[in-house]
Order: C-alpha cells, then structure tokens, then sequence
C-alpha cells in the first residue's frame, strides 16, 4: 500500500459508464475496487487498462441487489485496506416492458440492485469513512422523473434512489461525507441498444438535444469526477442533470 493512496469501489464499473468512470479514475495512487456481476472477461480488460494507468485494482464479483453479497464484498475489501474514500453505484438492472405487464420478480430485481443496493453498499462503507470522510455518487436516469415507455421498472426504482441520496446527503454530511448522483439522458452504451425502439427513440432524442448528439460514457464519468474532487465540497444531495439539454424543452 503507498503513502497517500486512495480507495474507490465502483459496482458495475467493467462496462458502459462504469468502465468509463473506471478509467477516469484510474492513476497512480488509486486503488479501485470493481464490482461486476458475470462479465469476467470485461472487466479483466478493465482492470489492465486502469492498471496500464497506474492504479492498483481489485475484481470483486458478486450480485449487489444480494444483501448478503454486499457484506462479503466489503469482506474483502477489508481484508485490504481500513479506508474508502469513494463508493460509486453504477450497476443497475431491470427490464424493459409497461409498468401493468410487470410480474413481481421483475419489479424486485429493478429495486434492489438499482435502491436498495445504494442502501446496503453505503452502510457497507460507513466504517471505511466516518474517520477521514469521503465521497458517495450513484447513477440515475431521465425515467425517474418523467414517462419513458418500457422503462417503468427502472424508471421507479430510479426516483426511489433519487430520494434516498437527499436523505443519506443529510445524515451522513456531519461525518464529512458528500452525497450525490448524475443523471444522465441518452448514453450509447450496448444496455442502451437493447431497448424496445433504441432507433426511433434516438431520432427523436438528437431532434430536441441542443447537445446535437447521444451521450457518451466519458461524458457521465466526467460529472462523477467533478462530484468527487475538491471543487464539489458545497455539493450534498443533488442529483446532476447531464443530458445534452434534452430536459430543458
């Protein structure tokens, strides 16, 4: 362990945004523990690359909509280091169908990794941060507060989490913790392509995005990066709108 080192845990971080974030974050001085649910061999790339960049990283599989888990995840994360500086939630599932054809399953599966994941990791990571502080993101989307057809599930369990960073940003700021999210509009990730529509929900995206464009992983990253350095210390329980404009018409 070197002097000054950092300690970041990313969930869903070997694909998408989370590979993205991964990758931003990834220097000299910065151990990152990856999270990922069945995609082994993505995040071993992951892993080399922010390795190539200078960090030191840690797979650690596992479901964390499982409480049980998430407590085995910082398990081994203990069994290294004492400390965490930063807890990113990225990971998140769910189907894409109309709320009234929901079964229960899939109602569940969208809660706990996408809400109740964010709970059960950020009491997880409680011990590594009262002492020194630290910073928690998560990742929202634009279906938490508006229709989005097909995206009801996750959509829901989007505005649940949205509530939950107002609440944790509160009770949790007295330790020096910053709690917060980004909301991203559009990405083009493969999740993305595998919606209901992808092609003509892009079309009508790009007609009324002043941004001109879908957004990129790198563009979310970027937000998560701000939200984690010095510049974001008067920043607690927001939820940031990147989305190329898109909400604003």
């Amino acid at each position: 362990m070197a002097k000054n080192e950092r300690f970041l845990f990313i969930t869903g971080g070997s694909r998408g945004i989370g590979r993205a974030v991964t990758l931003s974050q990834a220097q000299s001085g910065m151990c990152i523990f990856l999270n990922y649910l069945r995609d082994e061999e993505s995040a071993k790339k992951v892993k080399h690359e922010a390795e190539s960049k200078g960090a030191r990283v840690f797979l650690l599989p596992g479901n964390v909509g499982d409480p049980d888990a998430v407590a085995s995840l910082f398990k081994n994360i203990r069994e290294k280091t004492g400390r965490l500086d930063f807890l990113i939630h990225n990971a998140a599932l769910g189907v894409f169908k109309p709320v009234h054809e929901l079964r229960l399953k899939d109602w569940d599966i969208s809660l706990d990794v996408n809400a109740k994941a964010f709970l059960t990791l950020t009491q997880g990571a409680l011990p590594f941060m009262k002492q020194n502080g630290g910073r928690i993101v998560t990742v929202s989307s634009l279906g938490s507060r508006r229709f989005t057809p097909n995206y009801g599930a996750i959509g829901i369990s989007k505005s649940a989490l949205e509530n939950l960073v107002r609440y944790l940003a509160v009770e949790l700021a007295p330790f020096g913790i910053g709690v917060n999210a980004v909301s991203s509009g559009l990405v083009e990730t493969d999740s993305l392509k595998a919606f209901p529509g992808f092609e003509s929900m892009k079309k009508a995206f790009l007609a009324r995005t002043p941004g001109g464009r879908l957004g990129k992983p790198e563009d979310i990253a970027k937000v998560i990066r701000f939200l984690l350095g010095p510049d974001a210390d008067w920043i607690f329980g927001q939820t940031i709108v990147a989305d190329g404009g898109y909400s604003l018409s």
